[in-house]
């Protein structure tokens, strides 16, 4: 019999004033109890709905029902058909914009916590299973290059291997995950969890080769020339972008990207660490994303005193996923909503000493459907800060296009490609992820990843 209870089961988290000061994970999982209790408030729509709203395509009730029942495991075998990151997916998903947005549970109540449930039968897979479900299948002989070891990637390269297929991936940095190392922290996802997903793929037969800087290391030509037979471009947006007002040279400005990889992929939190980073006490992040809240949150367990989210639209505009949000306001970040810098202050030594702003409101809304800020006629102030975080988005690297000959790119440097698929200009090249979309989310550069593996095993059986 179906659970009719109305709400979801909570998520057991640490206490706020605890959390802000280490970097442990803040979503502490639910019990066997809870999973199974949350999991008999699905109703098997017979037309499943949810599944409709996942890119990667999870049996969604499929998986839910083994957990009902108790099956962990068999219901971990249900996700693994169609994603290769269960345990990443189920802490970082926007599952309330997605799957948990179709579920009929939702109408009249909470939606069933499918996010939850996703991430505890991938925990239990790590904590207790003996077998392994991704034993390396038998090979084909045909080779494919993937550069980027970001989610995109890693899909690729998973569906790729369960295939049959000899898989390279070429990452730029010294270790495995793209994003999902050097951008995302500790308390959100803990890089363990990274790691055991990548080695899951490594015994599907995937190689990972680091510090391969494709276009500088090697071209995209010479992976061909290498007996590649197709190549998968999912390198990200790792580019930052800037505001270009007066004091974005100071010391004490960065772009989150720089900010989010010293703390998360060079471990600057730890006392041993040696990448420098400024443990400032006043700090203000520019920006409204999920990449603001993680860079303000971080920002908070470095011990600043004071962290300021500054955007330039509402609380109701803010791009974010609702529950960072909720979490941030919790650890204490003070929102400066409807605020917009004009200009970063520096000190005779050339230190941030201070961000001007304006006030702003909002006016009619623009090409995206938001309604556009507007600047309040003297409302000018300056807020007392010792370092900026700039968050205001990032674009794909130029390398690659720049050593690619015939591949085509947009006026924001993002790859071009001919459809759902991912194909590019280039025959045998495709792209997808954050380098053909710019910064999105986690769960669409996945979905790419997979449409662009189908794709090139389609490409490869008829070649």
């Amino acid at each position: 019999m179906a659970n009719m209870a109305p709400k979801k089961n909570e998520m057991p988290v640490q206490a706020p004033d605890i959390r802000n000061k280490n970097f442990s994970e803040v979503a502490l999982g639910y019990t066997k109890e809870q999973a199974i209790d949350e999991a008999q408030r699905c109703l098997a729509c017979k037309h499943k709905p949810c599944v409709s709203g996942c890119p990667v395509s999870i049996d969604i009730p499929g998986f839910i029902a083994k957990v009902a029942q108790g099956d962990f495991e068999g219901a971990y075998e249900v996700i693994y058909k169609q994603s290769s990151l269960p345990a990443v997916c189920g802490r970082v998903c926007p599952q309330e914009r997605q799957c948990e947005s179709k579920c009929v549970r939702g109408i009249k109540g909470e939606p069933v916590a499918i996010g939850r449930l996703e991430r505890f039968v991938a925990d239990w897979h790590i904590a207790n299973a003996t077998e392994k479900v991704n034993a390396m299948p038998k090979q084909n002989g045909k080779k494919v290059a993937v550069i980027g070891s970001g989610p995109s990637g890693l899909t690729c390269a998973g569906d790729l291997a369960k295939m049959g297929y000899s898989v390279t991936i070429f990452e730029a940095l010294h270790t495995a995950g793209g994003v999902l190392v050097y951008g995302i922290p500790e308390f959100r996802l803990p890089k363990d969890i990274v790691k055991r997903e990548i080695e899951n793929l490594k015994t599907l037969g995937v190689e990972i080769v680091t510090n391969a800087v494709i276009g500088k290391t090697l071209t995209v030509d010479e992976l061909f020339d290498m007996g590649f037979e197709a190549v998968f471009i999912g390198s990200g947006a790792g580019l930052p972008r800037f505001m270009n007002i007066p004091g974005e040279s100071l010391n004490g400005v960065y772009s989150a990207n720089e900010f989010l990889t010293r703390t998360n992929l060079m471990k600057a939190y730890k006392e041993d660490s040696w990448t420098p980073i400024m443990h400032a006490k006043r700090v203000a992040v520019v920006g409204g994303g999920n990449v603001a809240m993680d860079a303000a949150r971080s920002a908070k367990r470095l011990g600043a005193d004071d962290v300021y989210i500054v955007y330039r639209r509402s609380m109701e505009e803010m791009p974010a996923r609702r529950e960072e949000v909720e979490h941030a306001e919790e650890e204490g970040i003070i929102f400066k909503t409807l605020n917009n810098p004009v200009e970063i202050i520096g000190n005779e030594q050339s230190f941030v000493n201070g961000i001007k702003c304006v006030k702003m409101e909002l006016g009619e809304p623009d090409e995206s459907g938001r309604r556009s800020p507007v600047v309040k006629e003297g409302s000018e102030y300056v807020l007392d800060v010792d370092a900026v975080i700039m968050s205001i988005g990032t674009s794909p690297n130029p390398l690659i296009r720049s050593t690619t000959d015939g591949l085509d790119t947009d006026r924001r440097g993002c790859i071009i490609t001919k459809d759902e698929t991912g194909l590019t200009s280039r025959e045998g090249v495709y792209a997808g992820g954050d380098a053909v979309t710019g910064a999105a989310t986690v769960i669409l550069a996945m979905g790419a990843g997979k449409a662009s593996a189908k794709a090139i095993d389609e490409y490869l059986k008829n070649k």
